[in-house]
């Protein structure tokens, strides 16, 4: 009798993805990328751009001084010379939100590189603040030379994993801990800070909507870290940041 025919094998299935538990990520990895980004060295804007001899400029603001409006065109770079930048974003309902401040060393308007048309944001002085102003076409031109795109690259990518970074904090730490890190960040806190202070300006209101809770939950915490020594606040010096706050985003 004719042996009865075989069916096509079975291919091997797949393994199943792996589902990581939300709690089993790992705590530490978002204060230590905070604290790496912070502890970067300054890069020498001044230095890198002295061979654009057309399309830059040196200026000056005082503070709380309108750099670009949202909706303005986007025509050229800024890098953030000496004093610090807020961005913030707006809504047709008058609704306002920071979503980062600058301080030396960084850059922002880097979106008409890759054709914004218009500024996404609203950038404002905090303090006296001196840029150095490049077009667009003076920039484009310049990024040929490799070692100043090198550098500029890099610093894009310490902003992605910073937004990453972000990301995370949002989804395994407390509102506690992501209070904590956005002053350590908005106080620009690095590996030799003993005291640092937060861009004047900033309220809880603020706080509230980059760390995404509550005001009350924000008050909350800034008394128990004040209680703590963690940072403290005068109507002369506005706000300071302390070492311990560092610490304490960095234990488990």
């Amino acid at each position: 009798m004719p042996s009865a025919e075989k069916g096509p094998t079975p291919l091997p299935r797949s393994p199943e993805p792996a589902v990581i538990a939300r709690g089993a990520l790992p705590r530490l990895a978002v204060p230590q990328v905070a604290a790496a980004i912070a502890d970067a060295p300054l890069v020498q804007w001044a230095r890198l751009l002295a061979g654009i001899a057309e399309g830059k400029s040196l200026v000056e603001y005082r503070a709380s001084r309108t750099i670009f409006m949202q909706g303005q065109p986007a025509d050229c770079l800024l890098f953030v010379v000496q004093g610090k930048v807020r961005l913030a974003v707006g809504s047709k309902e008058g609704k306002e939100a920071i979503v980062a401040t600058l301080g030396p060393g960084e850059f922002f308007g880097e979106g008409c590189l890759v054709g914004q048309s218009v500024r996404m944001s609203t950038a404002t002085t905090v303090g006296g603040c001196t840029l150095i102003r490049v077009e667009r076409q003076a920039m484009s031109a310049q990024l040929r030379d490799g070692q100043l795109a090198g550098v500029f690259i890099n610093q894009l990518l310490a902003r992605l994993v910073r937004y990453e970074a972000d990301l995370a904090d949002q989804m395994v730490n407390s509102s506690e801990k992501r209070l904590a890190r956005m002053l350590l960040l908005l106080s620009h806190f690095g590996p030799k800070s003993v005291t640092e202070s937060v861009a004047p300006g900033v309220s809880q209101e603020h706080l509230a909507q980059m760390v995404g809770t509550t005001r009350s939950r924000i008050n909350f915490f800034m008394n128990k870290f004040r209680k703590l020594g963690y940072v403290t606040y005068t109507s002369k010096a506005g706000l300071s940041v302390h070492r311990s706050l560092r610490t304490f985003t960095l234990r488990d």
